[in-house]
């Protein structure tokens, strides 16, 4: 099934990648974040660890770059999102944890709408759920329309999911401007 019952395994998954990546970026200004759907507890999600580096200074972007190349990534450029760099392991050094567990890794500057737009919506669907139900409930439909096809899926999400993601980002901002 491409979308998986929720496990707190994702919550252990990502802090494993978030340490190991941590130590080939020590010394470096940066933070990591969970985001996607593994890091919103009790919503099925594909079994794929999203994580944002945020940076803070332009010149912090390379070093990044460096040490993530250094333990195995690939840069594969923003992949139409500006202001958001994708990195991919590229097979040519082996990592016991890196390897095992499938993940998306973007590198973002803290200025970056793709790095709000992930923690906006992250947050929103922890707080509401309501919204954590209709999202989880909108992915299983799309998923069944795709015959469980991984492709035909992300093609169907960005057509009928952006607008309740846009939703959720919209009144995650209110609520915050209302404190």
């Amino acid at each position: 099934m491409l979308i998986q019952k929720y496990t707190s395994n994702w919550i252990i998954d990502f802090e494993s990648l978030q340490s190991e990546i941590a130590k080939a970026l020590n010394g470096l200004d940066f933070t990591i974040e969970h985001v996607g759907s593994t890091a919103v507890p009790n919503l099925d999600a594909k079994a794929i660890i999203d994580i944002d580096i945020i940076y803070h200074q332009k010149a912090d972007f390379e070093q990044i770059k460096e040490a993530l190349i250094k333990i195995g990534y690939d840069h594969h450029g923003n992949q139409g999102i500006v202001d958001r760099s994708v990195f991919k392991r590229n097979g040519g050094q082996r990592h016991e944890i890196l390897d095992q567990i499938t993940h998306h890794l973007y590198v973002c500057p803290t200025d970056s709408k793709a790095l709000e737009r992930h923690l906006l919506s992250r947050n929103f669907l922890r707080k509401n759920e309501w919204a954590r139900l209709k999202y989880q409930q909108m992915k299983n439909e799309l998923a069944e329309q795709a015959n469980q096809d991984k492709k035909k899926y992300a093609a169907l999400k960005e057509l009928y999911v952006n607008d309740f993601i846009d939703l959720m980002v919209e009144e995650e901002q209110n609520q915050k401007l209302n404190y």
